[in-house]
């Protein structure tokens, strides 16, 4: 969570992230616990897929407050710089 409250590069919500990781462009994934499960699922699947880690936190809002966002997050990446 400290790299997402850094000034790394990021993209937040559930298709940026996606994109991301498809794309090779992520370094590392985040996904909420109490996100949907289709969502939580196709993040987890896409980070697999990528070779990248993913990272479970534990509530969307939790996850909203560490990338800077006044909205619960499903998911997000940091992406490489």
């Amino acid at each position: 969570m400290e790299l997402l409250k850094s000034g790394a590069k990021k993209v937040v919500g559930t298709k940026q992230a996606t994109r991301a990781l498809k794309s090779g462009s992520a370094r590392r994934a985040y996904v909420a616990n109490d996100s949907d499960t289709f969502i939580f699922q196709q993040v987890i699947r896409a980070a697999e897929e990528a070779g990248v880690a993913c990272v479970r936190v534990q509530t969307m809002k939790e996850l909203g407050d560490a990338c800077g966002v006044e909205v619960p997050a499903a998911a997000a990446a940091v992406l490489r710089s």
